[in-house]
């Protein structure tokens, strides 16, 4: 069959690899409809050093996202598995077994896979489950650690909307920030309430007002760079700031260090791979459950920019969308 795999130089190139033929016990064979190339997808080929996290398959093949429908389970994978649609994120669970899932066939555990809703088409979470995953286990880590509301600072994001659907499922307070007045507007016509827009020339008085009167300790930050050192004199006291994304660059933050003692301030990063969600199975278990039951929620779907082949992965990585949409990758010739 057809995969995209990574060479020894981290290139992507077509391969023909054997199509799987072996399944083991507990994982599933899926069909692949289509596969979201995300923006970790792209830092984790350019960045090694953060690859620490991410799980080996065979023969080399890439992609963490995709969705398609499951054509046989193995032994002890539950029976409501068979014959459904489902949204995958590879890495999830390890395994020596798993054939990736940018390749027309691909083998995981069934903890890397959430059943889909009959009433949702499965081209729309190509690129979900890594973004709802995400979101749904920093949330058990802010609320483990005593936060009861967040900021986000990319709220316009896929990981910034999968965790504004949970925080408004759970009636957590949450405060989003984006970068334009585009993207708040589409924020609030899912219903969002507090949307701040960055650039705005009252945005730092703005967000120091809210964020204190919602008592949003807990900062989801997709950003990094200038923003951070924008709101760190305004955030709550008390707060943590969990970085996780990379879309302010190589910009570097600069924190008085005053504040971490003034305002008893706490930074880290955040990955799902070392959070107890993923780590602990009955907690994973219980985690893709819980989202199967609220994923039918829009602002859980992937957003699709342009489709390509597998033989047009050169292009689709290459290609610039719109922002929040991704390119799709299909079997289709």
């Amino acid at each position: 069959m057809k995969a995209i795999c990574v060479t020894e130089t981290r290139q992507l190139e077509v391969r023909e690899v054997p199509t799987p033929t072996f399944l083991p016990d507990g994982h599933i064979l899926v069909d692949i409809v289509a596969s979201a190339i995300n923006h970790g997808d792209k830092a984790f080929l350019s960045r090694p050093t953060i690859t620490t996290g991410s799980k080996p398959s065979l023969y080399e093949i890439w992609g963490a996202s995709s969705s398609g429908k499951v054509r046989a389970i193995g032994k002890d994978v539950p029976l409501e598995f068979a014959g459904r649609n489902v949204a995958l994120y590879r890495s999830l669970t390890p395994s020596p077994h798993i054939v990736g899932l940018w390749s027309e066939q691909a083998v995981v555990p069934y903890t890397s896979a959430l059943i889909l809703p009959e009433c949702v088409a499965v081209e729309d979470y190509s690129g979900s489950l890594v973004n709802a995953m995400t979101a749904y286990a920093f949330m058990e880590e802010m609320l483990s650690e005593g936060h009861k509301g967040l900021i986000v600072t990319a709220g316009a994001s896929a990981t910034g909307l999968a965790i504004t659907a949970i925080a408004r499922r759970n009636h957590i307070p949450l405060l989003a920030l984006v970068r334009s007045e585009q993207a708040g507007e589409e924020l609030r016509r899912f219903g969002v309430e507090h949307v701040l827009v960055t650039k705005s020339n009252d945005f730092e008085s703005q967000f120091a007002t809210i964020s204190e009167q919602l008592s949003t300790t807990a900062v989801f930050d997709g950003v990094g760079g200038e923003l951070i050192t924008r709101i760190a004199p305004h955030l709550p006291t008390s707060s943590t700031v969990s970085f996780y994304g990379f879309l302010g660059g190589s910009i570097p933050i600069s924190v008085p260090s005053v504040l971490f003692s003034a305002k008893k301030l706490t930074m880290k990063g955040f990955s799902n791979f070392n959070s107890r969600t993923v780590k602990d199975t009955q907690r994973l278990r219980a985690a893709l459950t819980s989202l199967a039951d609220i994923i039918v929620d829009p602002m859980f779907r992937t957003r699709p920019g342009k489709k390509f082949s597998l033989d047009q992965i050169a292009q689709a990585m290459a290609y610039e969308a719109e922002p929040g949409a991704k390119a799709i990758l299909t079997s289709a010739s």
